[in-house]
């Protein structure tokens, strides 16, 4: 059986070398009849083989190296770890390679996520007149009297026509809460099924259910 590398031999001899099928049958210990008819096809074509892999000393590693940077995509950049630092783990824990190999890892990481399809996901944001509004409060300060005072002001703003209520109160209180939601509902004089509040101003006392 011919293999691709002495099929390859045959044809660059014969025709860039110009060598004789007499000696190219002498040369690979075929018979010139088998040489020439593997000539004749020209539509032969060489195999791809895959590259052959080598173990690296980074592999053992490398489930480790992509935990770390999935966490830290979801943590602002100051607080992420850098490639020294995680080559500094690492070699801690055994890791006889060099710095050179989890840089070029933690590289290759970041560049198959830039290439890497994004699923992009919205919600529309339709509403109907009337359906929907937000509530949510800022500190302020005015002069009343001559003084500087402070005061808490609720804003409520219809998610569909963007139109909005600022109500001032001297304090923060759950009262201030109702009350500008009952000021809202009469305004617009109708019942509004879908109130969207704020997290910090949800009614209720940071740890209680």
């Amino acid at each position: 059986m011919i293999t691709v590398g002495i099929l390859a031999k045959i044809r660059r001899m014969y025709f860039r070398e110009k060598v004789p099928l007499r000696e190219i049958a002498r040369r690979t210990g075929l018979s010139r009849n088998t040489v020439r008819r593997w000539l004749r096809q020209t539509d032969t074509v060489e195999q791809n083989y895959p590259k052959r892999v080598s173990p690296s000393v980074i592999d053992d590693w490398a489930a480790q190296l992509t935990g770390w940077l999935r966490a830290d995509s979801h943590r602002p950049k100051r607080d992420r770890r850098t490639a020294r630092f995680m080559f500094e783990a690492i070699r801690a824990e055994g890791y006889a390679g060099s710095y050179g190999r989890v840089s070029a890892s933690v590289r290759r990481w970041h560049e198959g996520q830039i290439e890497a399809p994004r699923n992009k996901a919205f919600v529309p944001l339709a509403f109907e007149p009337g359906e929907a509004f937000q509530f949510d409060r800022s500190c302020e300060y005015a002069f009343i009297g001559g003084l500087q005072r402070r005061l808490e002001v609720a804003h409520v703003k219809l998610n569909s026509s963007r139109a909005f209520w600022l109500v001032a109160y001297p304090t923060q209180s759950h009262e201030m809460l109702f009350d500008a939601n009952t000021r809202a509902v009469q305004n617009v004089r109708r019942i509004l099924s879908r109130p969207l509040h704020d997290g910090r101003c949800s009614g209720r006392r940071v740890g209680t259910a």
